[in-house]
């Protein structure tokens, strides 16, 4: 074989060699690619039916944990309930743990908190912390078929005089279906601060402990208290002369309307009427003062209260977004924020209060439309 013929044949092997590593080379290839593919289709499986085999804690499974635990110590919580804690906007998440029982009517955990609710991470950002849920707030309650002024007062562990106190009634008033009743979170009286008044002065008309109402309504520790302020006199008495409240008196072009709408409640629990439109609606300033306070409360949502020069406040809850800050200087008629349904609110509108004087709208009859 000569030289040229040598070299045509190792041309030949090599290339039937080279053939040969490529087709293992990718035969391997798509071996390894198969299972990386099978590896995917099982994560996302597993990731789409993972909630199907996971459920929040029920209160029911709660409190049979609770009972089951009381019997045998040695058991865990999470040997009791079955199933996966999921975050929703209002609640916080726990990693899975063991919990303990603490004077069997509650459970403890032993590991923090592996995600936070949404409250927490505003704060992170610099923005204002709303409690979600407060047992100290005055709440109200719509009167069902069957209910006597006794009934509900047991109903929400109050005494009967606290309930009629707070409502304005006495033992022989009726109640009617659908009805609403301001209810107190503890047997007391609830009082409107209004201009003049002092803690001393409050502590002597109730019978009321200094202490007491100042950490119960979070007072500084001198106890000072501002004109609009809503204080709960822990196991106050209603004196047997009801106090009159002194009424400023004002002209009739004072205060102009807070918006416009159709007035859809007239007055209630404290001096309010309630105006409706559509969520966005203009909130003006009904006269010239200094924002006082701005905030939430569970009840009345975002609010603004505003000072005026006369010791008049006026307040308007269920916002939808506030534009002035406390302490800020507005003028009649100035934007204070947009109307909302937030807190207990049905529909769009503005509870419009006015503490120390005539709410300006009381001669409004309900179905009226207030325009400028």
């Amino acid at each position: 074989m000569d030289l040229f013929s040598k070299i045509r044949n190792f041309k030949t092997v090599f290339k039937i060699e080279n053939i040969k590593s490529i087709k293992g080379s990718t035969k391997t290839l798509f071996v390894d690619l198969g299972y990386l593919g099978i590896i995917s289709v099982f994560l996302f499986g597993f990731v789409s039916f993972l909630p199907l085999f996971c459920q929040e804690f029920s209160q029911g499974q709660i409190e049979k944990a609770i009972s089951v635990l009381e019997k045998d110590k040695n058991l865990s919580f999470n040997g009791l309930v079955d199933g996966c804690k999921f975050v929703s906007p209002k609640k916080v998440m726990y990693e899975s743990s063991d919990l303990s029982l603490i004077q069997k009517n509650s459970l403890e955990s032993r590991v923090p908190p592996v995600l936070i609710a949404s409250q927490v991470l505003g704060a992170m950002n610099g923005e204002v912390v709303f409690e979600s849920q407060n047992q100290r707030d005055i709440t109200e309650y719509i009167v069902e078929k069957g209910n006597t002024l006794s009934s509900i007062a047991v109903k929400f562990n109050i005494d009967l005089e606290t309930l009629l106190s707070s409502n304005n009634l006495n033992k022989k008033s009726r109640i009617r279906q659908g009805q609403k009743l301001i209810i107190l979170p503890i047997s007391g009286v609830v009082h409107i601060v209004k201009k003049g008044d002092t803690l001393s002065q409050l502590i002597k008309t109730y019978k009321g402990v200094k202490e007491e109402i100042i950490d119960f309504n979070n007072l500084s520790s001198e106890g000072k208290i501002f004109i609009g302020d809503i204080l709960i006199i822990p196991e106050g008495k209603m004196p047997l002369k009801r106090i009159a409240s002194p009424q400023i008196p004002l002209a009739n072009s004072y205060f102009i309307f807070p918006c416009q709408g159709t007035v859809t409640q007239g007055l209630h629990w404290y001096n309010a009427i309630d105006v409706a439109n559509k969520c966005g609606t203009s909130i003006f300033a009904a006269a010239e003062g200094s924002v006082q306070r701005t905030g939430w409360t569970n009840r009345g949502g975002y609010y603004v209260r505003i000072l005026h020069s006369n010791g008049v406040a006026t307040y308007y809850g269920h916002l939808s977004k506030i534009l002035v800050n406390s302490g800020q200087k507005v003028s009649q008629g100035e934007i204070l924020g947009l109307m909302g349904r937030t807190g207990h609110a049905t529909g769009c509108h503005i509870h419009f209060d006015v503490i120390g004087t005539k709410n300006p709208l009381s001669g409004h009859k309900v179905g009226s439309y207030l325009k400028f």
